[in-house]
């Protein structure tokens, strides 16, 4: 499974490329509201960082305002221009998929965002959207079985043998990401923190200490490694 970082903060996606080994970059108008930055400063940045790395991609939304196919298909399109890592984000509305088939066809990868329900997934691998964002903690904060409804997608695309990859999107712990793996999605994307509260356990350090302790009473002097 591809591991995706959800941040627009260049310091946090360049520390998890270099140390994590992730494999692309999400981004919504909230991320990049939290970066400080104006929003063609930060793709400016990130079109300069990965400038020539080749499949790592780094899904743009588009702004949310717009609400006719046209006027979608023309700000996609300039963001495109930018980067060949750039993927356009797309709202799952009619006419966001209206674009999203519009960009297919131009050779634009896209992914359909804002996906609650797998009737909401099918459309967009039928007409060949790169990605699909189903979330994930928005409704399981509501009390929805998110564990199933990934499953469902996942099992409905295995049916029509559909190329869109599965990006499960706002995870907030580690137990949602082992979810997302075992119902078989291509590809998780997290905040920093939780990701890296996902590489620890209490029992980890628990243990840690316990070895540290056994250490320092067997070991009297520094070892020499030979």
């Amino acid at each position: 499974m591809k591991y995706f970082l959800d941040s627009a903060i260049l310091e946090e996606i360049r520390y998890a490329y270099e140390n994590w080994a992730i494999d692309g970059v999400t981004t919504n108008p909230r991320h990049i509201m939290n970066s400080g930055k104006p929003f063609l400063t930060v793709l400016d940045e990130f079109a300069s960082e990965f400038k020539g790395v080749e499949n790592f991609p780094i899904s743009v939304e588009i702004n949310p305002h717009l609400d006719n196919a046209k006027d979608m298909v023309e700000e996609g399109t300039k963001i495109a221009k930018l980067s060949s890592n750039f993927v356009i984000k797309i709202p799952c509305t009619e006419p966001g998929l209206i674009a999203a088939k519009e960009f297919e066809k131009q050779g634009i990868s896209t992914n359909v965002t804002l996906v609650f329900s797998p009737s909401q997934a099918l459309q967009p691998a039928r007409i060949g959207a790169k990605f699909v964002s189903p979330f994930v903690g928005w409704k399981e904060n509501s009390g929805d079985d998110t564990t199933q409804y990934i499953q469902d997608i996942v099992n409905i695309y295995k049916n029509y043998d559909y190329n869109t990859e599965i990006i499960v999107a706002a995870l907030r712990n580690g137990k949602q990401i082992v979810d997302a793996a075992k119902a078989g999605a291509h590809i998780v994307t997290c905040g920093f923190d939780v990701y890296k509260e996902s590489f620890q356990h209490a029992f980890t350090d628990y243990g840690l200490n316990k070895f540290r302790n056994a250490w320092d009473n067997t070991v009297t002097e520094a070892p020499v490694l030979k």
